[in-house]
C-alpha cells in the first residue's frame, strides 16, 4: 500500500485521483465470488449459478445462493453471501410493503433502485462499510422480462444476459458472441450453463448447480436436481 493511500483508505473519503477505496474492496469481494450468470429470454429470465463446492463433506443444499425475493423476483448472488442475505431480506419488506400499500406487485426496476439506494448509503456512512456483495436481479412485471446487475457502489445496470463473480469476463465473451434476442427458455438455459462451464475448471455437477427461473405464467422457482441434470445433459449434447 503506497504512504499515500493510507490517508483515504479507512474510510470513505475520496482521494485526489476521485477513488473511494472501501467499494473497491467490496468489488474485489464480488470478482472473487461465484460465477453467476443470467439471461432474458423470449418471455422470462433464469439465473443459474456453480455453489463451488470445496468439499464432499459440505451438504449441497445449505449453500443457498439464489433467492425468492416476490412471486415474480427473484436474485443471484456472488460475493459475501452474509451480506446478500442482509440484502434480500430487506427486498422482501420491500415487496410486501408495496402489495400491502398499493395492492399490487413492486415494479422490477422499482425494487432494483430502492436495494441501490441501501447499498448506496452505505458507502458515506461513518462506521459502516459497503455491502460486499453484487446481485443479479430477475423479474417479469407488466413492462416484460428484465434483468439487472446491481453493484456495492449501489450503481444498477439493466442486461439481456450478464453475469458477475469470478467468470464473469469469460460468461460475457460467450454471451457477446451467442446470445441472441427471443431465445426460448430451453436454449437461454443450455447457453447459460455452457457459459458457466466456460468460466469454470471443474466439469459441472448437478449437485452443485442452482437455477432459479420466472416467466410470465410461472412464479419464481428453484429447478429440483432432476430437471438440473436434464439441461446439464442437453449443455453436453447428450
Amino acid at each position: 500500500m503506497q504512504p499515500g493511500q493510507m490517508a483515504y483508505d479507512r474510510g470513505f473519503v475520496f482521494s485526489p485521483d476521485g477513488r473511494l477505496f472501501q467499494v473497491e474492496y467490496a468489488r474485489e469481494a464480488v470478482k472473487r465470488g461465484t460465477t453467476t450468470v443470467g439471461l432474458r429470454f423470449k418471455d422470462g429470465v433464469v439465473l443459474i449459478i456453480d455453489k463451488r463446492i470445496v468439499s464432499k463433506l459440505i451438504e449441497p443444499q445449505s449453500i443457498e445462493k439464489i433467492f425468492q425475493i416476490d412471486e415474480h423476483i427473484g436474485c443471484a448472488t456472488s460475493g459475501l453471501v452474509a451480506d446478500a442475505r442482509v440484502l434480500v431480506d430487506y427486498a422482501r419488506v420491500l415487496a410486501q410493503i408495496n402489495k400491502v400499500t398499493y395492492s399490487e406487485k413492486i415494479t422490477v426496476e422499482a425494487l432494483v433502485k430502492k436495494i441501490c439506494d441501501y447499498k448506496q448509503y452505505f458507502t458515506h456512512y461513518a462506521g459502516g462499510r459497503p455491502f460486499g456483495t453484487a446481485l443479479l436481479m430477475a423479474g417479469v412485471d407488466e413492462t416484460g422480462p428484465r434483468l439487472y446487475e446491481t453493484d456495492p457502489s449501489g450503481a444498477l445496470v439493466g442486461y439481456k444476459a450478464g453475469s458477475i463473480g469470478s467468470g464473469r469476463n469469460a460468461v460475457m465473451e460467450m454471451f457477446e458472441e451467442k446470445y441472441q434476442d427471443n431465445m426460448t427458455k430451453d436454449q437461454a438455459v443450455v447457453l447459460g450453463l455452457q457459459a458457466l462451464q466456460q468460466a469454470t475448471e471443474e466439469s459441472l455437477k448437478e449437485q452443485a448447480v442452482e437455477i432459479g427461473i420466472v416467466t410470465a405464467k410461472e412464479e419464481f422457482r428453484k429447478l429440483d436436481q432432476k430437471e438440473v441434470k436434464a439441461y446439464l445433459d442437453m449443455a453436453k449434447g447428450k
